[in-house]
């Protein structure tokens, strides 16, 4: 995670956006006191907005639960696409 004053991220923004994009970081940038705002790649927005759904139902989260046990205990299988 990375940390800026606004002065410093408006002196070199093209390098804090690069960070960002690049290794996937996040940059909060602070406003004063208890203010401040958070900066993120959109492919890492996308991801917590999926996980955020995925997660938003109690049998969501239910069926993610018990895949995630299948995995773990081997007792998951294998399925072949069908191609049309």
């Amino acid at each position: 995670m990375l940390t800026a004053t606004i002065s410093d991220f408006r002196k070199d923004i093209k390098k804090y956006l690069d960070r960002v994009t690049r290794n996937f970081e996040t940059l909060i940038i602070n406003r004063g006191k208890d203010n401040g705002v958070v900066i993120m790649s959109l492919d890492e927005y996308n991801s917590l907005s999926a996980t955020s759904h995925e997660l938003s139902s109690k049998t969501n989260e239910s069926r993610l639960d018990s895949a995630i046990e299948k995995l773990k205990s081997g007792s998951s299988f294998k399925k072949d696409l069908i191609e049309q």
